[in-house]
Formats: C-alpha cells, sequence, structure tokens
C-alpha cells in the first residue's frame, strides 16, 4: 500500500511541550497521495463527485503522486492563482481604507453606513458568486468599486459622501474560489496572505495620502479629491485585468487568450484529486450551480457553527475602535494631519508579521481556539495601559502604546478557515461564510459606537468597556467554543465507531444528513 496515512491530531499544551518530535522531511520522490474515503470500496460510492461537478473528468481514485510533483504544483497556484486573487483582495482594500487617510468629518457615520451596506450585501453577492461563478462576480465587482473610488472626486456634500461609502459596501467570494485549488490545511496561510495585504493596502495608502493631500489646489481640486481619483484608477486596472486571470477551475484555464491554458493533463488530475481526497464535499456542486432555497435555509440553521459566529461578532471589537480612529486620535494628541499618515505605518508593518507568525503557529500545531485568542490576549495589556494614561500624555508614548496595540496578531484569517472547514460542503460553505463575515460586520457596527464625541480624545469609558469585552472572550467564549466541538466531536465518535462497516454503508446510503450533520464529519477546534 502506498498511500499515505495521516491521521489529523487536535492540539495538546502537553503534546506540545513535552513530546516533540523532530521533524524529517519526506522523500521527495516518495508518493504524497493521502488516503482518504476513495480507497474504501464500500464507502467510496456515497462520496463520489456529481456528474454536474465541473472536474469530473480529471477525478481518478487511482491517480498517485510525489511529494515533489504536490510541491512544485502548489507553488505553481500560488503563482499563477493565489497571487491574482490578493491583488484583487488589495484594490478593495485600497478603496476602502481610503477614508481613513481623507479624515472626513462625517467619519463615524460614513463608517457605520459602509459596514451596514456590506452588512446587508454580504449574502446577497455571495449567492450571486455562487451562480454566476467567482472568476466572473469578482472582477465585475472590483470594477464597480474602482467607479464608486472615482466619483468621490465629485463629491459635493453629506448625501453623495454616504451613497459612495454604501455602495463600497461589497465583498467578493475569493474564500469559496480557493477552496476550489487548496485543500484544508493550506487555506488558512494563503487567507492570511489577504489581509496581510490590507495591512500593506493601509501603508501604501499612507504614502498616497501624504502625498495628494500635498496636492491641494491642483487644478482647484482639494488634495483629498486627487486621493480618490488615484486610487480608483489603479483599482479599474487591476479589475480590467483580473477578467483573464481567473480561471473558473483547475481543468478550465483553456480560453481564446490562453489557448495551452496553466496546467497540463497530469497537473489538472492531481489538483483535483488532492482536493477531493481531502474533502469530498467539494464535488456536491457544480462551480456555477445557486442554491436552492432549501439548502439556503438549512446552512442559516446549523447551530454547529453559532459560536464560531460569536467570535466572529465579538473577536474584533477590543482592537477595532483605536484601530479605526488613530488618524484622529493622534490629530487630537497633537500630531498634525501630514504626520499622522505615516505614523500609521509603523503598526501596519508590525501587524504583518505578527498576523504571518500566528497563522504558521496555527498551522504547525494544528489547532484554532486557542490560536485565536491570542489576539485578545495581546490586546488586553495595551488596553489597560491606554485605560491608564494620564489625562494629557506624552504624545510619543501615546504613540507607542496605541502602536503596540495594534500589532496585535490579527487571527480573522483562521476564523474564517474555521468557519469554511467546519461547514462541510460547498453549499454550506458559501451560506455559512457569508454569515461569519456579517457578524464580523455587525461587530464593526458595535464598535463604531463604543467611542463617543464627547469623551475625546481619552475615551476612558471607552477602553474600560473595551477590557471587559476583552476578558470575556479571553475567559469564556474562546474556552466555550473549543468545549462545544470536543463535546460534539465525542457525541458523534460514540454512535460512529460502534457502527459495523454494512451499518455505515447503510447509513451513508440511506441518510438525508448533508454537510457537518453527518455522523462520520468531525469538527476543527
Amino acid at each position: 500500500d502506498d498511500l499515505v496515512d495521516e491521521v489529523e491530531q487536535q492540539f495538546s499544551w502537553t503534546t506540545a511541550i513535552f513530546h516533540r518530535k523532530r521533524i524529517v522531511p519526506p522523500d521527495p520522490d516518495a508518493i504524497a497521495t493521502r488516503r482518504s474515503v476513495f480507497d474504501d470500496p464500500d464507502l467510496a460510492p456515497h462520496y463520489w463527485p456529481k456528474k454536474e461537478y465541473e472536474n469530473l473528468h480529471r477525478f481518478d481514485p487511482t491517480a498517485r503522486w510525489t511529494y515533489r510533483e504536490e510541491k512544485a504544483l502548489v507553488r505553481k497556484l500560488d503563482w499563477k492563482i493565489m497571487i491574482m486573487a490578493t491583488i484583487g483582495f488589495s484594490a478593495l482594500n485600497l478603496d476602502r481604507s481610503n477614508i481613513n487617510q481623507a479624515n472626513s468629518d462625517n467619519f463615524n457615520l460614513g463608517n457605520t453606513v459602509f459596514l451596514l451596506a456590506f452588512l446587508c450585501a454580504e449574502l446577497p453577492s455571495q449567492l450571486v458568486s455562487k451562480r454566476v461563478g467567482p472568476d466572473r462576480w469578482i472582477p465585475t465587482q472590483i470594477c464597480l468599486w474602482s467607479f464608486v473610488s472615482l466619483s468621490q472626486f465629485w463629491l459635493t456634500g453629506r448625501t453623495s459622501f454616504l451613497v459612495c461609502r454604501a455602495l463600497l459596501g461589497y465583498i467578493p467570494d475569493l474564500i469559496l474560489y480557493l477552496s476550489y485549488f487548496y485543500t484544508k490545511t493550506e487555506l488558512p496561510m494563503r487567507l492570511a496572505l489577504f489581509w496581510m495585504s490590507l495591512n500593506f493596502c493601509g501603508i501604501v495608502a499612507s504614502f498616497l495620502a501624504y502625498g495628494t493631500l500635498h496636492m491641494d489646489g491642483v487644478a482647484g481640486a482639494a488634495g483629498w479629491r486627487w486621493l480618490f481619483m488615484i486610487e480608483g484608477i489603479l483599482t479599474l486596472l487591476i479589475g480590467f485585468f483580473s477578467f483573464f486571470n481567473m480561471p473558473p477551475s483547475p481543468t478550465q484555464t483553456k480560453t481564446w487568450f490562453r489557448p495551452n491554458g496553466w496546467f497540463t493533463e497530469r497537473e489538472e488530475i492531481v489538483i483535483v484529486n488532492r482536493v477531493l481526497r481531502d474533502d469530498p464535499s467539494k464535488g456536491d456542486m457544480h462551480n456555477r450551480e445557486g442554491l436552492t432555497l432549501r439548502r439556503l435555509w438549512t446552512a442559516v440553521c446549523d447551530y454547529d457553527l453559532w459560536p464560531i459566529y460569536i467570535l466572529g461578532l465579538m473577536f474584533g471589537i477590543p482592537n477595532t475602535p483605536p484601530a479605526t480612529y488613530l488618524t484622529l486620535l493622534l490629530t487630537d494628541i497633537g500630531f498634525d494631519t501630514f504626520n499622522t499618515n505615516l505614523l500609521t505605518i509603523p503598526y501596519q508593518a508590525l501587524g504583518i508579521v505578527t498576523m504571518f507568525l500566528i497563522t504558521l503557529v496555527s498551522e504547525f500545531v494544528n489547532e484554532r481556539s486557542i490560536v485565536s485568542m491570542i489576539e485578545d490576549v495581546w490586546t488586553l495589556p495595551f488596553l489597560v495601559a491606554l485605560y491608564a494614561l494620564p489625562s494629557n500624555p506624552n504624545p510619543w508614548i501615546f504613540f507607542a502604546v496605541v502602536t503596540g496595540l495594534l500589532s496585535y496578531p490579527y487571527t480573522h484569517a483562521i476564523q474564517v478557515a474555521w468557519c469554511s472547514r467546519n461547514a462541510g460542503a460547498v453549499a454550506s460553505r458559501t451560506v455559512n461564510a457569508s454569515l461569519y463575515n456579517m457578524f464580523v460586520q455587525a461587530s464593526g457596527i458595535i464598535s463604531a459606537q463604543i467611542y463617543v464625541a464627547s469623551e475625546a480624545p481619552r475615551y476612558q469609558r471607552g477602553n474600560m468597556i473595551l477590557i471587559i469585552i476583552c476578558i470575556v472572550n479571553i475567559c469564556i467564549l474562546y474556552p466555550g467554543t473549543k468545549a462545544y466541538y470536543i463535546w460534539r466531536n465525542r457525541q458523534r465518535a460514540k454512535i460512529w465507531d460502534a457502527m459495523t462497516t454494512e451499518e455505515r454503508v447503510h447509513y451513508l446510503s440511506t441518510t438525508k444528513d448533508v454537510a457537518n450533520r453527518r455522523l462520520d464529519f468531525r469538527f476543527a477546534h
């Protein structure tokens, strides 16, 4: 038997500290194909891809490949698929983050309107993406964002400003798109690159703001207008380019402008089979197949994912107000507008490093709940320090505390991948990832109400609220979520492990349970 047996072990602090195993790299020419349900002749028929699945012609349970092939292919996927997806996500962040540099008088209201629009558009946008395909919907949205961003050059007042902020409240279905190419263990690190690009775009936006705000008066227009114009043009170029560089699936890269495609037949076989062996549910639907109302309702009622939704609502609140209002905080404390834009760069650069490291840790120890909690563990002491500062603090001490706070290891990428993984099927994944992001946006709306203008510039009451929420997250929500999933897995294992092979076959052939409702599904935690 040449298959690789990899039994996924959940993280244990005891194992991590006292039983570290020396990592021995595998022979590059050894077989890397991992054992799956497709190797069990009794169970395989119940996991077979549907006839509508777009990659069915490349599915072959007997296919084998080496570690050398797999490593080279994943690297190729990163260059061909991941980079374009990251650039598209960066365009989104560039257009959305420019309000921070513009320092609008209607900052709080504009930010709230944006988040409300984001919240309302999330699920409909994901459903459209599933029906028409993310390869079409994502470039379309990027181009639409660019037009909205460009239109902000001609803002005439509060109403037009709020309309533009609302129209920027859309998000592409990049998580679903990347799941067509990567396994569940590879996805978190790739998603981390998205949110690392958010910090990178913040750095670029800060430099752009510093330069364009000095263009005040050029052609009779204010500097902030040129900021929106330049960022809109950049986004439009990215959107146009992405139409030609986002193939629908691994086996659909050939087109009139790319007659040879990106992957050979052998590479397509490896991509398709490694993804399906990792998660057979990815063969349940065509990549342009819409969701039925029944599947939609089933996903919405999936109570096993509610703990992750609650985490999405709560985990980011403690650091969101300081991050959102940083330029205003620094201005209130004594720095001028131009310097505040440059002073946002250090924490964004440090945030890229901490986010990368925390995702590596999660991937290495195969743990999510405890590792994700580290974001709030990092934030808590800095919030206490911020609360304890005197009424008129030294501006540079204040800057150091806020920079340390905002350099936290952002764990959103880990939690998005966690939610996607625990959904258990393509149809559920589309809806559940949307619901999770809706809770995250609701978190932003709540966060926008914690700092009130009457308490500026110290926001003592607001910081105390953030400290309390942070403690609740650390002591109750994350440990409680982990305990819940451990309990659910033990419940199912008790039933499934007691079944004979014949009983399992009968269950799989007769059950109406789908996705994570099936007895053979185990929740990650």
